[in-house]
């Protein structure tokens, strides 16, 4: 078997993650947020109805592999921020919160744009499969392990 690169592995894969959460992390920074806000904000934004509490902070521990206590905690901050509201049992994005991602959004963008802009499309087809297979292989090794 040939290849046109260098074969890739975990730290490889790690590096790449920690370069693009390094640039967000600043960015995020700068708007006052967390990496875990983002990412809890973001699923409620995203969510096609308001979650609870429990589903909110289940996609979140889901999508992190975080501590749920500090997933509870941060909902609490987005609350305190007020970039969630308690709609009855369920949270739900502020105007305040929805205007807060855009900008993150708007300030990641052309910064996304050059990192992924002109790779092609059958290398982030091919990086898309591999991905999904090293996910869910280390979520059914993370299942295992209690």
């Amino acid at each position: 078997m040939t290849t046109t690169g260098p074969v890739t592995g975990a730290r490889d894969l790690a590096l790449a993650h920690y370069a693009a959460r390094g640039v967000l992390e600043r960015v995020l920074a700068r708007h006052g947020m967390t990496f875990q806000q983002q990412v809890a904000l973001r699923a409620a934004i995203t969510a096609e109805t308001p979650q609870t509490p429990d589903a909110l902070a289940a996609q979140v521990e889901h999508s992190l592999k975080a501590d749920p206590a500090g997933i509870r905690a941060t909902l609490d901050e987005l609350l305190t921020r007020r970039l969630l509201a308690e709609e009855g049992a369920h949270l739900r994005p502020t105007d305040t919160g929805r205007e807060l991602m855009a900008a993150v959004a708007e300030e990641t963008a052309p910064i996304t744009a050059r990192v992924w802009g002109d790779i092609p499309a059958a290398d982030l087809a091919a990086t898309g499969r591999v991905l999904a297979l090293v996910t869910e292989r280390a979520n059914a090794a993370l299942a295992e392990l209690g």
